[in-house]
């Protein structure tokens, strides 16, 4: 049937998804349209869009106050008047006086009585039939008309296999209809359902079709889970030697959630199978130090780890951090970046080929071809989201089928976890170490600058740090906001006392290294940056932070910088200031971080907020995302879906695979590293 289809028709499907007859089968309609009543003109309710029918009576192009077409219309129990504001010279030819029309369009009150503006139009014969069901409005693009769409999907139903690839055996408790009749009822409505009742997605044929599409995505994240723990991976057993000498060193207890998620990480490396965990924990909470316990985990093996981190400050916290806990216990490490001169790189290169670095720390320079391990077992990616899949793929592919350990501050809400994270084994550090004493943050209008600043000398002269993050390096002319650069010379003049450094992501790495350097010693009392502090700096005697601009900024971002202070036993601060007046959004994002300090929460309000598509960011390169559900309103359904997964897998692995291949075809095997 898809062959017949003329290659400017294919290819204005294909600008809609559509590329087969089933593909057409899952364009659902937006909305439906109810032409299968007539109403008189006295009888028909305002304000709703109603089918009236009546002859012309009168039709006139007018110039005052615009260019507009005028039609009278007249049934038998009143007259209603059509403007239509854009026409064609052909359609006042058309609605001549004595001519039939069949009209539909939201009536409402005009100057010379009911009117209605642009409705839908056509030419009709005496006693002409009115529809019998439904008519559905398609998504649609330029050159494809609703005509069109309707009739190519009626071909494709009526030529269709619906076969149900969901046994009755599971259908039935769930209290879902069968799929056939569910797609043709979606497309061909009865007469007697009402357009409202379609309109809801808790219409059971609707809850049919999200749920087969959820069934789909959790098939094929568990079939993907199978065959990796399919394939072979070193064990790297726990030998209690290096991980004990780490505990001993540190100068603090695990948290027990630390110690949970470290447990789940030792028995995954033990096994035969690569591990792929997804390591989650808010800001703060003590990922590093799980991350150099596994570590020490495959080095005790005579394998080599590699930890890569998205931003240079980052990769060198965990460098110098890391370096100062395990070169104590023997181990050396090797630090890699973009940055680094010939001669060092060299060096570092040749110490990770060579096996003599047990632990290479880095950026994206890691997974560059000139990057050979001696025997990598165990990759780490903090702030996993960051990286594209190809990157983490060419990380992994350094070791062959090795274990894989991602590390996130931006918490994934449950039903994101379970959806789009369903291949992956995640471990949650759901506890702050003692000590950390809660962020108070206050929303200030930018217009009240003057008082933050005189609050920023008090906390410095009292022998506090602070931070003041600005959203752009220079000035943008677009945006026209207070960038690093004029904020760093407007303090360094209001405070001539006090010592103040600027970091943004185009100074040198050596001049960014000395500026943090500097400030986590104290010398420097106030930091201005750009949110390449966003991740990975701790200094406990900074106990405030400004945020400027921050209606700009994303959730995750805010809730990440905001927990660079209250790392110390002081009271922290957070102020967010703002430029009035602010959009709807913005008054939106500001409220759940002013609400909310639990980055879960956080996490779960900003995808109610955005829609799962922006927060799984680079992630999920290549996969498509859902059409018909919404996992904060479906969760029910994703529940039971992730449940019928699992079942088809087991009992009924023909149907498992032709579910699959009816609702993703050749993108069936996601791309997931």
């Amino acid at each position: 049937m898809f062959q017949k289809i003329g290659k400017a028709a294919r290819d204005r499907l294909a600008k809609l998804g559509i590329h087969t007859p089933f593909g057409l089968l899952l364009h659902l309609p937006l909305r439906y349209q109810d032409e299968t009543h007539l109403y008189p003109v006295a009888d028909a309710p305002i304000g709703q869009v109603v089918q009236l029918e009546g002859r012309v009576t009168h039709a006139s192009v007018t110039y005052k106050p615009r260019k507009m077409l005028t039609v009278k219309l007249q049934d038998g129990s009143g007259a209603l008047q059509l403007r239509f504001l854009h026409f064609y010279p052909s359609q006042a030819a058309t609605l001549t006086p004595g001519v039939k029309v069949r009209v539909l369009g939201e009536l409402r009150h005009g100057f010379f009585g009911a009117e209605m503006v642009h409705p839908q139009y056509r030419i009709v014969k005496e006693d002409e039939p009115l529809a019998e069901a439904l008519t559905p409005v398609y998504p649609t693009t330029q050159g494809l008309g609703q005509g069109t769409l309707r009739k190519l999907i009626s071909q494709a139903l009526a030529g269709a296999d619906l076969c149900d690839t969901l046994p009755d055996a599971l259908r039935m408790p769930l209290r879902l209809p069968d799929f056939a009749s569910s797609i043709s009822l979606l497309h061909q409505p009865s007469p007697d359902i009402s357009p409202a009742a379609l309109d809801e997605r808790n219409h059971p044929a609707w809850q049919r079709v999200i749920f087969d599409e959820l069934l789909a995505q959790q098939l094929s994240m568990r079939l993907h889970y199978q065959k990796r723990r399919a394939r072979g991976a070193p064990p790297l057993p726990p030998r209690q030697q290096l991980g004990a000498a780490l505990l001993e060193c540190l100068p603090f207890p695990l948290t027990a959630a630390q110690q949970r998620v470290c447990a789940e990480i030792s028995a995954d490396l033990a096994r035969t199978h690569p591990m792929q965990r997804l390591l989650q924990g808010d800001v703060g909470s003590g990922k590093t130090v799980v991350a150099a316990l596994a570590a020490c985990q495959a080095i005790e093996n005579d394998f080599q780890a590699a930890i890569m981190a998205p931003t240079e400050i980052l990769a060198e916290q965990h460098y110098l951090k890391l370096s100062a806990w395990l070169e104590p216990l023997g181990i050396t490490v090797a630090w890699l970046s973009g940055s680094l001169g010939k001669k060092d790189k060299r060096a570092a290169l040749e110490r990770v080929v060579s096996g003599e670095a047990q632990l290479a720390i880095g950026t994206h320079a890691l997974f560059q071809e000139q990057v050979e391990f001696r025997q990598l077992g165990l990759a780490i990616i903090d702030e996993q989201h960051r990286f594209g899949v190809h990157q983490r793929l060419a990380l992994r592919q350094k070791g062959g089928e090795i274990h894989q350990l991602m590390m996130s501050a931006t918490p994934i809400p449950r039903t994101l976890s379970m959806s789009y994270y369903a291949d992956l084994d995640v471990s949650v550090i759901d506890q702050l170490p003692p000590g950390r004493t809660p962020i108070v943050t206050k929303l200030v209008d930018s217009a009240r600058r003057d008082e933050i600043i005189a609050r920023i000398r008090d906390a410095c002269v009292q022998g506090r740090q602070a931070y003041w993050v600005c959203p752009l390096i220079e000035e943008s002319e677009a945006l026209q906001l207070k960038t690093a650069l004029e904020t760093f010379e407007l303090l360094s003049q209001t405070f001539p006392e006090l010592s103040i450094g600027l970091v943004h992501g185009r100074l040198p790495s050596q001049e960014k290294a000395a500026t943090m350097a500097r400030f986590k010693t104290g010398e420097i009392q106030l930091l201005v940056a750009t949110t390449v502090i966003e991740v990975g700096v701790d200094v406990p005697n900074a106990s405030l932070m400004v945020i400027e601009h921050a209606e700009r900024f994303g959730l995750s971002q805010l809730h990440q910088l905001r927990g660079r202070v209250g790392r110390g036993a002081t009271q922290s601060t957070c102020i967010l200031l703002f430029q009035s007046p602010l959009s709807e959004t913005a008054r939106a994002r500001l409220r759940i971080i002013y609400e909310n300090t639990d980055g879960f929460e956080v996490a779960r309000q900003d995808l109610a907020l955005r829609g799962p598509g922006e927060f799984l960011g680079a992630r999920q390169s290549g996969v498509a995302m859902l059409r018909f559900a919404d996992l904060e309103r479906d969760q029910a359904l994703l529940d039971q879906a992730r449940t019928i997964a699992d079942r088809m897998l087991a009992e009924y692995p023909e149907l498992a695979e032709q579910h699959l291949t009816r609702w993703l075809g050749q993108q069936q095997e996601f791309l997931k590293v």
